[in-house]
């Protein structure tokens, strides 16, 4: 697909984004390329569009948001839409929530976050959707919420060792796959996944992650095995041990790293395992879950770190369990089971 094609397609579809309207683009140098398509997907959409370039150094990571930057998006007039697209490395996550935090701190624009965006994925993968693509998957997101509502507890098991509980009383499923006018809660492209911010004290048992973890290193070569007892990683532990350095370095980031802070379903049919995260996540046949921050979902929700890590597990059974006993099977090897 054209680049700016599904950039349009993902404005239009997912972000609602309509001619007239104002369009902030913010991106790397070294994915301006990505920027720049969806600044011109925009411009054909009939969107007042502009482009911010941040510099990038190789192996200096960024903490600070640059004040010209947050002058334009405090401006009196904020943009409408905001679209970033940044490089991923998990040392950039605390920058990268600073942006998103200013971006939709006033509560009415609309937000596309995309850390660690390739243009292959706008081209082959995850993005690369037409229109009536998006409302299908859309549709799909809205039956699996309508079916999550009243549900108290969570269990995952899998192939690979996963044995796993979390706890989701009062907590508030959503998706990333359309617009909530309601919350006006931001959301990654791609896009691709059903989500919550699980109690933060409550995870108990085994993750097995088979597939890859949000660290920017593509498909894992082995697993990573980790140990939660009442929220908190107790233990780590994989035989690739640049992996395990990576995983323990980000959850040192601070106290709350270490809590459990999302559990989601993956929806998109064109995502596949990549080198970033950001479309492995969203493959329709896995479940993730992240240790970190969470504040920004809609309902209650309590972890404040600083940082946010994702690990996918491969051929989930999924068994939920309602408020009034009742359990059924959602997921089952990785095959969604809407009906029963």
């Amino acid at each position: 697909m054209e680049p700016k094609t599904a950039a349009a397609n993902a404005l239009e579809a997912v972000l609602e984004a309509r001619p007239g309207e104002s369009l902030l683009v913010v991106t790397d140098d070294v994915r301006s390329d990505v920027g720049r398509a969806f600044a011109q997907g925009a411009v054909e959409l009939g969107l007042w569009t502009r482009m911010v370039v941040l510099t990038t150094q190789e192996n200096t990571f960024r903490s600070a948001v640059p004040d010209h930057l947050i002058e334009m998006i405090n401006g009196a007039n904020q943009p409408d839409v905001f679209i970033n697209t940044l490089r991923g490395p998990s040392q950039e996550t605390p920058f990268r929530i600073k942006i998103i935090k200013l971006e939709t701190r006033k509560g009415r624009s609309r937000l596309g976050h995309c850390p660690g965006i390739t243009m292959d994925m706008l081209t082959d993968g995850a993005l690369a959707m037409t229109k009536e693509q998006h409302v299908k998957m859309q549709s799909e997101a809205r039956d699996l919420i309508a079916l999550l509502q009243d549900v108290t507890s969570v269990r995952v098991t899998a192939p690979a060792g996963s044995d796993f509980t979390l706890s989701v009383k009062g907590r508030t499923w959503f998706s990333d796959t359309y617009v909530d006018w309601k919350t006006m809660k931001w959301m990654n492209l791609p896009t691709g996944e059903v989500l919550v911010g699980p109690v933060e004290t409550a995870m108990q048992g085994t993750l097995v992650c088979d597939l890859a973890y949000g660290g920017g290193a593509g498909a894992l070569k082995r697993p990573v095995r980790i140990e939660v007892k009442n929220g908190l990683v107790v233990k780590l532990d994989t035989d690739d041990k640049e992996v395990l350095k990576a995983i323990e370095q980000t959850q040192a980031t601070d106290e709350m790293a270490k809590h459990v802070g999302e559990f989601a379903i993956g929806l998109n049919p064109k995502a596949r395992i990549v080198r970033e995260f950001l479309e492995s996540e969203k493959i329709g046949n896995a479940i993730h879950v992240a240790f970190g921050n969470n504040m920004d979902y809609p309902g209650v929700v309590a972890n404040n770190s600083a940082t946010h890590q994702d690990f996918l597990v491969g051929k989930p059974t999924v068994t939920i369990t309602y408020a009034d006993g009742r359990s059924r099977i959602i997921m089952e090897n990785g095959a969604l089971r809407m009906k029963e």
